[in-house]
């Protein structure tokens, strides 16, 4: 149709096209800004909110308790094991001493040094059972350490017993939360839609029609990139379901625009030349005509044959004869663009000059 209009028609036109983009930017970042911030109306639920607080509670304590208990085991521990090295080290300086004593003792088998043999033993003794206490107090301390570990483990494992039965309560819940957001966004973006069908189908041609189109790009986008997105998944399930319902209103829509459409195409073929004609819009037929078509049916016709004075499908004119200078013309335009006569009654359909 662009080829129909006057060049600073086509410039005004461009300018109201960006108009329209231009509504529909602003109206687009308002309704992100909207769609977005919808998730604040619901309270965000964690974990915690589903578990028994007191049993989680008291089995967090447990598993802090025991971690200090085994902190505390293992430093002990390491200075237990530190004590046991130095009394392993004495004990075993005292018996090499000893038995080197023990060695020069038989060989002089003085009796005198008996008294000294009861003491060095005494002494070794008392070492060992010193070594043998600082090992009992290592022992002691693993044990401990261990006691405090397996009640650690012990604790995990109840508290993690209760996070799977609040898990599965906190997923319910969220499912939910999903569905009623989304249900937001829809009660939002669903009415916009329909507001744009209605515009499209009785203003889209209006006089300002820049702000029905950006309107209609606003909810189009609004409704297939703001919310789809964030249709609830539920496996699957509810995706396809809602793809399968708009696929069908969509062709179901296409589908009976096309029956209505051919309808009136037969209809209108059947009335008079002269008031098919008139009832096409100028703008239209030429456009119609630019493209190479028949401006009645829409077929294709060949337009440039001399002898093509109507269309052979629907069998509206196409061309006529100016009633002044008998030139060949089309029979749509609104002068002859041989001698500039107005077209009217005088035209002769159908003849060749």
């Amino acid at each position: 149709m662009s080829k129909t209009l006057r060049l600073s028609e086509k410039w005004f036109r461009r300018g109201l096209w960006g108009v329209a983009v231009v509504f529909a930017s602003f109206l687009i970042g308002l309704g992100g800004t909207v769609v977005g911030d919808l998730p604040q109306v619901e309270q965000r639920v964690t974990l915690d909110d589903f578990i028994n607080r007191p049993a989680a509670s008291a089995e967090r304590a447990a598993i802090e308790v025991s971690q200090r208990t085994a902190k505390d085991a293992q430093e002990a521990l390491d200075q237990a094991q530190l004590r046991l090295k130095v009394a392993q080290s004495d004990t075993q300086s005292a018996r090499e001493t000893f038995n080197n004593w023990l060695a020069t003792r038989r060989a002089t088998e003085r009796p005198e040094q008996d008294p000294e043999l009861i003491a060095r033993t005494q002494a070794l003794d008392a070492l060992k059972a010193a070594e043998r206490a600082a090992l009992a107090q290592v022992q002691a301390q693993q044990k401990v350490a261990l006691d405090a570990r397996q009640a650690g483990t012990q604790a995990r494992e109840r508290l993690s017993g209760l996070e799977d039965d609040a898990r599965a309560a906190l997923q319910k819940a969220q499912r939910a939360q999903e569905l009623r957001v989304f249900l937001y966004r829809l009660a939002l973006t669903l009415p916009l839609l329909v507001a744009a069908g209605w515009l499209f189908a009785k203003k889209r041609k209006g006089t300002y029609w820049p702000f029905v189109w950006g309107f209609i790009y606003f909810a189009l986008f609004a409704f297939f990139v703001e919310l789809v997105p964030y249709l609830p998944s539920y496996g699957g399930y509810i995706r396809y379901i809602v793809g399968i319902v708009i696929t069908v209103l969509v062709g179901r829509y296409a589908i009976l625009a096309l029956n209505r459409y051919l309808e009136r195409q037969k209809l209108a073929e059947q009335l008079p030349d002269a008031q098919r004609r008139e009832e096409l819009s100028y703008d239209v037929a030429l456009a119609r005509l630019a493209k190479g078509v028949c401006p009645g049916c829409e077929r294709a016709v060949d337009l440039k044959d001399p002898k093509n004075d109507f269309c052979p499908h629907c069998g509206i004119g196409l061309h006529d004869h100016c009633g002044h200078c008998d030139a060949r013309k089309s029979a749509f335009a609104k002068f002859c663009h041989a001698c500039g006569t107005v077209a009217g009654a005088g035209a002769r359909a159908g003849m060749v000059s």
